[in-house]
């Protein structure tokens, strides 16, 4: 009989404060203090220590812990500051990093403060995507793995959390469109990807360089990726004239650096786009995939900013019109009788920052 998750995560956290003391060279276990996880499997806490500390659960079964060490090392190697890991136990998946701070990118955002910040967070981009290769620590952002992101919209969006089940036209539609998405990714320069690049993962602090977090699934993969991430990020929405003017802005800094060879801005602002539309999709399944495999239910209030971003933009390209079409027929009123649902129409408006919220 298999012992109750509750039972084995409590035991987890008990042995995690117990191999931190040690690792610290204390008498008794460190007292932790539960934090915000992120979408995978690891559980964060903040050590009652002087500084304090991130003490880490990283189940090896079902994460890597030896390559979360190996990342955040090679990144910090090239600057950029990624939690500077004090104590590893690959083995048992404990973990004992340097504490970043609180001060979140998406607390710290308004219309006041987001040409300033961006252009840092752009900055540290720039930094990030010329960092070379090494061995085979970051595998390729490849055709299938793209194509399995987006696979999770099928299954987990349309079938098991709105209860559609897709006819052979419904599949024929969606593998063509994502296709056709696999087909501009393939077109662009590769450069390291952090992969979740956005105002939740990167931290502000006071004067030096963001903190990065949430790196360890990094490949290597196109261009755009990251920028799209951050641009329209799946918490904080822009108006789209800025967003593209900021896309343009960094296209030019990386052509400057040599990441990028001459290109026309509408043929970098449709790889853009097509990128952003290929995660958005995999956010329209991996948000209810959280929900329904791993009973994390507070992504799904972000789901209609994600499907604002994905109807606006496949609506302005006629080879994204079928899918537009398709979406609002057969899956937004399913979409509409759902609990978290808003109109998405206007998700995303109305920006005003966390730590300005309560005044």
């Amino acid at each position: 009989m298999n012992e109750p998750l509750t039972d084995v995560t409590d035991r987890r956290r008990q042995a995690l404060g117990q191999w931190s003391g040690r690792a610290l060279d204390r008498a008794a276990p460190v007292d932790l203090r539960t934090l915000a996880g992120d979408a995978g499997f690891r559980r964060y806490f903040r050590t009652g220590t002087t500084p304090p500390l991130i003490a880490v659960d990283s189940p090896p079964e079902r994460t890597n812990p030896a390559r979360f060490v190996a990342v955040a090392d090679h990144l910090r190697r090239y600057g950029i500051h990624t939690p500077l890991v004090l104590a590893a136990d690959v083995e048992h998946g404990f973990m004992l990093l340097e504490d970043l701070g609180d001060q979140l990118l998406y607390e710290q955002l308004d219309e006041d403060s987001v040409e300033g910040l961006y252009a840092e967070m752009l900055s540290e981009l720039l930094c990030l995507q010329q960092i070379p290769p090494v061995g085979d620590l970051f595998p390729p952002y490849s055709r299938e793995l793209l194509l399995t992101e987006m696979r999770i919209l099928p299954e987990w969006l349309a079938e098991k959390l709105l209860g559609h089940t897709l006819t052979d036209a419904d599949r024929q539609l969606l593998e063509k469109t994502f296709s056709l998405l696999l087909d501009s990714a393939a077109e662009q320069p590769r450069v390291l990807v952090h992969r979740d690049y956005h105002s939740r993962n990167l931290l502000l602090r006071d004067g030096e360089r963001p903190g990065v977090v949430d790196f360890q699934d990094a490949v290597w993969g196109p261009v755009t990726y990251d920028l799209v991430s951050l641009l329209r990020d799946c918490y904080v929405r822009w108006p789209r004239e800025s967003v593209e003017r900021w896309a343009l802005s960094y296209a030019a800094m990386a052509e400057s650096v040599g990441i990028l060879e001459g290109v026309a801005p509408e043929t970098f602002l449709r790889w853009f786009d097509w990128m952003g539309l290929q995660r958005h999709i995999k956010v329209l399944g991996l948000f209810p995939r959280l929900y329904l495999r791993d009973g994390k239910r507070g992504y799904l209030p972000d789901l209609p900013l994600v499907i604002r971003y994905t109807l606006e933009v496949a609506g302005r390209y006629p080879q994204m019109e079928p899918f537009a079409d398709w979406f609002r027929a057969t899956l937004l009123p399913l979409a509409e009788q759902q609990d978290w649902y808003r109109d998405y129409r206007s998700a995303g408006d109305h920006r005003t920052p966390l730590n300005k919220q309560s005044r």
